[in-house]
């Protein structure tokens, strides 16, 4: 326990702002970055989204074969999209 700080005492403070480097204290209010990413990540993410539920509703209704592989090559599509957007590069 010698690692810890007196009470009161703020362990690896800026000298300049008195903030440590967790400043998400409860009760202090801070701001967030945003985060929403690119329009075509976006876009990306709603047609695989539209793939799984037009392949998810093929399967309790019958199933319908046809219209699980129409599920399955818009996913196909949407990854492909995605990969010539460069969707990867999103990371923050």
């Amino acid at each position: 326990m010698a690692d810890q700080a007196s009470s009161g005492a703020v362990t690896g403070a800026d000298a300049d702002t008195g903030m440590s480097g967790v400043d998400l204290l409860p009760g202090v209010p801070h701001e967030h970055e945003a985060h929403h990413g690119r329009p075509a990540s976006w876009v990306t993410t709603a047609i695989v989204i539209a793939g799984f539920i037009v392949g998810g509703i093929a399967l309790p209704i019958g199933p319908v074969w046809w219209l699980f592989w129409l599920g399955t090559g818009i996913v196909v599509l949407g990854a492909i999209f995605g990969a010539a957007v460069h969707i990867f590069d999103d990371w923050y």
